[in-house]
């Protein structure tokens, strides 16, 4: 079912545009659009040259706003392709005042559009839809058409973090990365019962499915380096 447009949207919108990193390529098709660059400046934006990382498809920001809060030293950069979902989180870190932390209304195809290359730390994949249907498998935030672009974004010693709820997603992730050139450096098939939880930052979904004590799984991959 289609989300209705949140009341006053536009001028939601334009109260935290400080937040929000605009997109400056007016192509908005799609095979044209990623072979133009117009990459942000993170000296410019954050006003220092600390780490950049990256979550994509933040949904209401709920996440990525306390990691923010708990890494100052830390810049982040939190995409989502619909701007009805993303205000909240944008929302947030303004009443949080994070300088941290900004936004863009993107898809995750037109991020080497505005990402330098080998310039992120972390990516971030909380709960990507899994998208179960037969022929969807393309669309899959963890494809490996979607991986080998990740692949330029991070820095030497990058990596990437994923959880998910859907176990079929989860297994489909740890294929793609095994076959997309990555390594696994944690594997966690029960994250809430672990014993390490001090560090976990929920996500709204997490938080839902948590307190329904499902299982919750994770991983961590990082690309291995070509042998000469």
């Amino acid at each position: 079912m289609r989300m209705r447009r949140k009341h006053n949207l536009d001028d939601r919108l334009a109260d935290v545009k400080d937040y929000i990193l605009e997109r400056t390529i007016a192509d908005r098709n799609m095979k044209t659009s990623v072979e133009q660059k117009d990459y942000i400046d993170y000296k410019k934006v954050f006003g220092n040259n600390n780490p950049v990382e990256l979550e994509i498809g933040c949904g209401k920001g709920r996440f990525i706003t306390e990691l923010a809060k708990r890494r100052p030293d830390v810049n982040f950069i939190a995409i989502e392709m619909l701007s009805n979902v993303i205000i909240d989180g944008i929302e947030k870190a303004r009443d949080n005042n994070l300088k941290n932390l900004k936004f863009m209304i993107l898809r995750a195809e037109c991020l080497p559009s505005y990402i330098p290359e080998k310039s992120i730390s972390r990516i971030y994949i909380n709960f990507p839809t899994p998208l179960p249907q037969k022929g969807y498998e393309k669309q899959r935030l963890t494809n490996r058409k979607f991986l080998n672009m990740y692949k330029t974004l991070l820095k030497d010693n990058g990596e990437i973090e994923e959880k998910t709820d859907n176990k079929g997603m989860f297994e489909f992730s740890l294929c793609e990365f095994s076959q997309s050139g990555f390594g696994l450096k944690e594997v966690n098939l029960d994250l809430l019962g672990s014993t390490n939880l001090q560090e976990n930052i929920m996500t709204e979904h997490e938080k839902k499915y948590s307190d329904m004590l499902m299982p919750i799984y994770k991983l961590i991959a990082f690309p291995l380096k070509k042998q000469d």
